[in-house]
């Protein structure tokens, strides 16, 4: 049985990393193999993870319609047969975790046909772990576009400003339009400094999302960032990543 969690929120408030040290605690706990889709177009999970990255989900698709339009298709191969092939390329291979990124969103062309293939291939792809976390873009559509599979988990990050707060609402406002079905969906505020202001506290209190917890500001992970190093390189120390680890309790529990 796959277990899938989706990190999503506003750019910036640290989502990929909250999606990169919770990968890294499902890796040291040995809880199972890990599958990481970063569907944010920036596509940085892979520094975070420090893996190396040669090739997105996106790159596949526009190189096969060019080679549709061009008439350059290799004779007797299907476009799934191609697109299944391509993908399986520019899947990352690391030490407990795979990495596929979707890379850049759709041009001009017309995508329906390779993009229904790509959506079944990566649910297919995704069934042989047994964890997949997805970096999501800023809102959450992709997770209707791009994949069909439930979420079991949905995290919804948030920096501790209420702008930051109001993305993370537009995001759970979200879940009742989606194809995908949500299991469960709570809050994460990030880079907090100390207690949270009153003004945040009251108006989580009127959301209807379980605050699942907060991360501190890490001058660790702010050196690692700095130097470009992976953030999953942090030490067991790390505020941050303590925080981390007993929130990935209470989501494997």
């Amino acid at each position: 049985m796959t277990t899938t969690i989706a990190v999503a929120g506003k750019g910036g408030t640290g989502k990929t990393t909250i999606a990169g040290l919770l990968i890294r605690y499902l890796q040291e706990n040995k809880r199972g193999s890990v599958l990481a889709i970063d569907a944010d177009p920036s596509s940085n999970l892979n520094a975070v993870l420090g893996l190396s990255l040669d090739g997105t989900v996106g790159d596949v698709r526009e190189e096969m319609l060019t080679k549709v339009g061009a008439g350059s298709m290799a004779p007797g191969i299907s476009k799934q047969d191609y697109l299944e092939y391509k993908v399986n390329e520019v899947l990352v291979e690391g030490s407990g975790v795979d990495l596929l990124a979707m890379g850049r969103p759709e041009g001009a062309g017309c995508y329906c046909a390779a993009n229904n293939i790509l959506r079944a291939l990566i649910d297919r792809l995704g069934k042989d772990y047994d964890y997949v976390v997805i970096d999501n873009e800023a809102g959450l559509e992709h997770l209707s576009r791009r994949t069909t599979r439930d979420v079991d988990v949905l995290l919804a990050v948030t920096d501790p400003t209420m702008r930051g707060l109001t993305a993370a609402e537009r995001v759970i406002e979200l879940i009742d339009e989606l194809k995908t079905k949500i299991g469960h969906a709570y809050l994460v505020v990030n880079r907090v400094d100390g207690d949270l202001p009153v003004a945040m506290q009251d108006e989580i209190q009127k959301l209807n999302i379980e605050l699942l917890g907060t991360v501190p500001r890490d001058e660790e992970l702010a050196k690692l960032d700095a130097a470009g190093r992976p953030l999953v390189e942090v030490s067991d120390d790390s505020s941050a990543y303590k925080a981390i680890k007993r929130i990935a309790e209470r989501i494997v529990a």
